[in-house]
């Protein structure tokens, strides 16, 4: 799992400077063929992570419930962002991924409830999540270089 969680800390870091470098103004853009932005496809990746990977398996997430609530699966972008919930994501993007890579190490992960995701993958234990959750931020982060594409 070390090389996993290397794979998700350096995803986020270049999702970190996706953020770092984009205007407020294109990050919640959402060009015609598409339903998202960028800012709500970062944002969303956070949140799936931790659901995926602390809620999963009992353990609560690093993230506030209302962050959960706004980017989780089946949301839409609001074409809002606060200046203070961007710096709230910048600041988490790179940190809970530390910090799972710790708890992972620790053993914090000891109990999963097993779910099956929307790609028809069975996740039965942690570190299924874990490498589901690379498949995942893939997907976004292809997502992303499709929106760049149109600004």
């Amino acid at each position: 799992m070390k090389n996993e969680l290397e794979i998700t800390l350096q995803n986020r870091k270049n999702l970190l400077a996706i953020l770092e470098k984009t205007t407020k103004e294109d990050l919640l853009k959402i060009p015609e063929g598409f339903r998202n932005n960028i800012w709500w496809n970062i944002a969303h990746v956070v949140v799936t992570q931790q659901i995926l990977v602390y809620k999963l398996s009992g353990v609560p997430m690093l993230v506030p419930t209302e962050l959960v609530e706004k980017f989780m699966k089946g949301t839409v972008p609001d074409g809002k962002a606060a200046a203070a919930e961007i710096k709230q994501i910048s600041e988490v993007l790179v940190s809970t991924i530390k910090k799972t890579q710790e708890d992972y190490n620790s053993g914090l992960f000891k109990d999963f409830k097993p779910y099956s995701t929307s790609a028809k993958v069975t996740l039965s234990n942690v570190q299924d999540a874990i490498s589901f959750n690379n498949f995942h931020e893939g997907i976004h982060l292809g997502s992303i270089f499709a929106l760049r594409k149109m600004l």
